[in-house]
């Protein structure tokens, strides 16, 4: 079976199937689902070299990521990537990982793009002043940013509202009456990190509330960061009545080092999680800042990168997400 042969089973035209099979805008959803449908059940497989050399593309999508021992843990991490590959696979596209150490990552990136291995790229762990972005936004590869960054160059991105879901639970702490909050944060020159710090900051002072500096707790990415966080403020001469941990890997953590000094959660300490924990883990429900849909939000940035490679403008795809509050039995 070839394209000529589909086309004719379909009774449509191959520009058309072959638009369909390779993703294009332009074909309705209809009419691609008919096509990968009659695909898959006349065994229709296209030639991965000659599509390359007909589109100029290599119909590989990556992404360069200085891996981190959570990483692979962490569920969330892998529904993202999994709505990615499931994106890509109904276009008959491949998603490629290239773990690097973070001393090499920007080279990484000067090779991906001077050697043109991939179609696109999805750019992940922002920061605020973010070099990878600021040299894709120069080049003429397709790029969409996994968070937002303070570079000014117009570029694609994708994110969930930090500022939002931070103000969401400092304000929930405070219905509850807690005034000493703590807030346990990722490193701060990771943009998700520094936006949540300073949503808390600004809330806690317009609810009249001077944060305590000792209460503050940043660099904390990891189960093991978390739980030592979670002991200093154990050990504090007044200990915070409530917690908000910006990422659910440090919630891990914290959530142990509670247990572990007999600390009777949701009574004698209130904690928010940003992110679902692994229940096995933490054997609570705990009260989370949830970041709706990874799998959907994987596939959301695939359909961008697709949408710049078909002539879409950067400053046009840029989308926020809303995350939620879920209320568990960790605040009272």
């Amino acid at each position: 079976m070839n394209l000529k042969n589909l086309a004719q089973n379909l009774g449509i035209s191959e520009t058309t199937v072959s638009r369909a099979l390779n993703g294009y805008p332009e074909v309705s959803e209809r009419t691609r689902q008919r096509v990968l449908a009659a695909a898959e059940q006349f065994g229709y497989r296209p030639n991965p070299m000659a599509r390359s050399l007909a589109s100029g593309r290599t119909n590989v999508v990556g992404i360069i990521h200085p891996l981190v021992a959570n990483d692979l843990a962490d569920p969330m991490f892998m529904q993202i990537v999994g709505g990615m590959v499931e994106a890509l696979e109904e276009r008959q596209m491949d998603l490629v990982m290239a773990p690097v150490s973070p001393a090499n990552e920007l080279r990484s990136y000067e090779h991906m793009v001077k050697e043109r291995r991939v179609d696109g790229l999805i750019v992940g762990r922002t920061k605020l002043y973010d070099e990878r972005v600021a040299y894709l936004a120069k080049q003429g590869l397709p790029f969409v940013a996994h968070g937002r960054t303070r570079v000014n160059e117009p570029h694609a991105w994708f994110d969930y509202d930090n500022e939002s879901g931070m103000r969401v639970a400092v304000e929930h702490l405070l219905a509850h009456g807690h005034q000493r909050i703590a807030l346990m944060s990722a490193p701060l020159e990771m943009n998700f990190a520094r936006q949540r710090y300073d949503s808390f900051q600004s809330v806690m002072r317009g609810a009249g509330l001077s944060p305590n500096p000792d209460y503050l707790k940043d660099n904390s990415n990891d189960r093991r960061g978390g739980y030592a966080a979670m002991q200093q403020l154990l050990s504090s001469a007044t200990p915070p009545s409530a917690v908000i941990v910006d990422n659910h890997m440090a919630g891990v953590g914290a959530m142990r080092a509670l247990l572990d000094a007999g600390i009777t959660i949701g009574k004698q300490m209130s904690i928010i999680v940003w992110g679902k924990m692994e229940d096995s883990l933490a054997g609570y429900n705990v009260t989370t800042i949830e970041q709706p849909n990874p799998d959907l939000a994987g596939k959301k940035m695939v359909e961008m990168l697709l949408a710049l490679q078909n002539g879409a403008a950067p400053s046009d795809l840029q989308v926020l997400w809303q995350p939620v509050l879920l209320a568990g039995e960790t605040v009272s």
